[in-house]
């Protein structure tokens, strides 16, 4: 049973469709799990193992009574979903006190969707507050820890998502990334994440939602232990769903189309400000050197503008949707900063103090106009020049982050990292996060494999290669669980 943990969700159903192993042993197997690693994680913060079970139960009637080719094709496969994302009974507060014990009546249109493909929800899993920070921590469920390390952060906003995936818990999830919320998780939790091409997959469903050009930026897609389940999942999550007007009808590419023979590398070891470790920085180089052993055409490459990753992220996201953070999390009524801080120092707060210092900055772009439209223009040059020297048909690698999983609080202190992440989610660049096997210290390492627009079967193709050359996702020791 043990085995079932580490296989991918497309491996996992096709056992399922051939009467190997029936859908309440994998549902079974991973609720088990979960119970014996979420106490230490703390990454699942509200389950529906009955009911998993019950439609568990349900899967398995229908494959003996109906032939396989008609089962849908995540037929029995348990999954989670993060809890900023509506799922039918099961509570959506974003880790937000104000939001407690407002519980779903309908599932968002993601999760509708895998669903519909056979796919049974196991709970929901933690955020931080309004999905607002890089480690997932709350008043409400409190800090989720990592797998490989419980000292050190899960990542955010998915972060719930990427540690119980990581710990072999889930076969893959629903995460939601405006700056590196699927990405940052997935690196750190060392597994494999997509962000969309913007406007690829439906956000409708989700609390807090982007609104007007925002939409584009904030980007739902899976995380997955398994590379080969990103594309299906992908297929099955993407197209308009008549309501999020950010989404669009876009062709999804064949990663059979794909050859790394002549492919065009962009290889950016780093932003130029932010300082990226000597094991990460070793990775990239050894991905890009194998990429050139398999034909591939590797050009290091500088990028000056993206020194400026972090005016032009704020000032573009700002730009593009503009309603107040403190509102958000007064939910509906506006916060006052200063008094939260004092109320933070003396242990009364309801907030995190990420939170609170965001509320108390975030209309700092909109008090130098000139100098936000500056970096707006900025970033869509920067946008252009991406594309231009990545081509039609070519990728870029980039650091994850300045290193691995930190110790919990530790970003506090270089609060600005995560902009490794943040400015791929601004240029609307489909980036797949690609696992490249652990450090010294045991903790995962990792890339960001980005493309041009509408490019996602080809980070995706570049990422099962990587996954045949590195091993991809390393299940951890936590919960015997070592393979």
């Amino acid at each position: 049973m043990e085995r079932l943990l580490t296989l991918s969700c497309i491996k996992l159903a096709g056992l399922i469709r051939g009467r190997e192993v029936t859908s309440v042993e994998v549902v079974r197997a991973h609720i088990d799990h979960i119970k014996k690693v979420n106490p230490l994680l703390n990454a699942v913060v509200k389950d529906r193992f009955e009911a998993a079970l019950t439609e568990a139960a349900e899967a398995d009637r229908k494959v003996r009574e109906l032939p396989a080719d008609t089962l849908p094709p995540l037929h029995g496969v348990p999954f989670t979903v993060k809890e900023s994302f509506t799922l039918s009974g099961m509570p959506n507060a974003s880790g937000l006190v104000a939001r407690r014990g407002i519980i779903s009546e309908r599932d968002a249109t993601v999760v509708a969707r895998l669903r519909r493909a056979g796919a049974i929800p196991l709970g929901v899993t933690n955020t931080p507050e309004l999905c607002m920070w890089m480690e997932t921590n709350n008043r409400l469920y409190g800090r989720t820890r990592n797998p490989y390390d419980p000292g050190r952060i899960v990542g955010g906003s998915s972060g719930g998502e990427g540690a119980i995936i990581g710990a072999g818990g889930s076969p893959f999830g629903v995460g939601a990334d405006i700056g590196g919320s699927i990405r940052m998780p997935a690196f750190f939790n060392g597994v494999f994440g997509h962000k969309p091409t913007g406007g690829l997959v439906p956000n409708t469903g989700q609390h807090p939602m982007a609104r007007n050009d925002a939409r584009t930026y904030l980007t739902t897609g899976p995380l997955a232990r398994r590379a080969e389940d990103l594309m299906p999942l992908l297929k099955i999550m993407a197209g308009p769903d008549g309501i999020d007007p950010g989404c669009a009808d876009m062709k999804i590419g064949s990663i059979a189309d794909v050859s790394i023979k002549g492919l065009t590398v962009i290889d950016v070891e780093d932003n130029g400000s932010t300082r990226v470790s000597a094991d990460l920085g070793e990775a990239q180089r050894r991905v890009a050197a194998f990429l050139g052993t398999r034909g591939a055409v590797v050009k290091e490459t500088k990028i000056p503008a993206l020194r400026d990753s972090l005016d032009i992220w704020s000032s573009l996201l700002y730009a593009a949707d503009q309603e107040s953070f403190s509102v958000m999390l007064g939910n509906g009524r506006k916060i006052s900063p200063l008094l939260e801080f004092i109320r933070w120092s003396i242990g009364r707060s309801t907030h995190t103090f990420p939170a609170i210092v965001l509320a108390a900055f975030e209309g700092l772009p909109g008090l130098v106009p000139w100098r936000t439209k500056r970096f707006v223009e900025a970033g869509k040059a920067l946008r252009k020049e991406i594309v231009r020297l990545m081509g039609p048909g070519g990728i870029m690698l980039y650091p994850s982050y300045s290193r691995p999983a930190p110790k919990h609080n530790v970003p506090l202190l270089t609060p600005f990292d995560w902009v490794y992440t943040a400015i791929l989610a601004m240029m609307e660049v489909p980036v797949t996060q690609v696992p490249l096997g652990l450090n010294k210290e045991g903790l995962p390492l990792g890339i960001q494999v980005a493309a041009m627009h509408g490019n996602d079967h080809l980070t995706i193709a570049v990422a099962l290669e990587l996954e045949k050359a590195y091993g991809g996702w390393v299940p951890p020791k936590i919960g015997l669980l070592n393979y």
